[in-house]
């Protein structure tokens, strides 16, 4: 209903309501060593930078009891869309973020005990997972989406948000790509259609007004 939208950010935005998603801050996306580096070839310190600010962000949530999940990417070959296959294959056949690896392993965050750890098997966390149930199960309207990469797994899974009635913010300091003109795309983007784009100290303020 008309009536029932929330049209202003800091509804949009009220703790009651809200949740954050931290995505594949992993080491294959993040690390030196990582598969993005050593395989791709790209530099991905852009994606070590923001770690702390992620932190920074998922404190300032628990503060205001704003739930936290983390979604963990687990590209093993069996599990991937074909199509998604096929692209990873092109690139190599060293795996990305496989069942049990080091890839795989949290890089610079930490989640707390009883926040949510979810595994994603495609770009998007909203695809063939466990995430849009429990978000309901929790009275979730509107999801504050932090991690790597911006132009792809972030972007991917903020989309299936709006499309699926979700609001979306887009904590703008608190993700990081490869390719920084990409990266600026999909702000650019979001800010124009999708949702709101904020930086963690903006959201924090508002969390910290109390409104719900």
């Amino acid at each position: 209903m008309a009536s029932d939208l929330l049209e202003t950010v800091e509804k949009r935005l009220a703790p009651a309501h809200t949740a954050v998603m931290v995505i594949d801050m992993q080491n294959d996306f993040c690390a030196e060593a990582g598969y993005v580096e050593k395989v791709v070839g790209k530099d991905v310190s852009a994606c070590r930078a923001v770690a702390p600010r992620v932190m920074a962000l998922v404190q300032a949530a628990r503060a205001r009891g704003v739930p936290v999940y983390w979604i963990k990417a687990n590209y093993d070959p069996d599990r991937l869309p074909e199509g998604m296959r096929v692209k990873q294959q092109e690139k190599s056949r060293v795996v990305c973020c496989g069942t049990g690896s080091w890839g795989g392993a949290f890089y610079g965050v930490s989640p707390a005990p009883g926040e949510a750890v979810i595994e994603k098997s495609s770009y998007s966390a909203f695809a063939d997972s466990e995430v849009e149930r429990r978000l309901r199960a929790e009275g979730v309207r509107t999801v504050v989406f932090a991690g790597v990469q911006t132009n792809v797994c972030v972007e991917s899974s903020l989309r299936d948000a709006v499309c699926k009635g979700f609001y979306a913010v887009l904590a703008s300091d608190c993700v990081a790509s490869h390719t920084a003109d990409l990266h600026d795309a999909t702000l650019m983007n979001v800010r124009f259609l999708f949702g709101d784009v904020l930086d963690r100290e903006a959201i924090a303020r508002i969390w910290q007004s109390g409104m719900e």
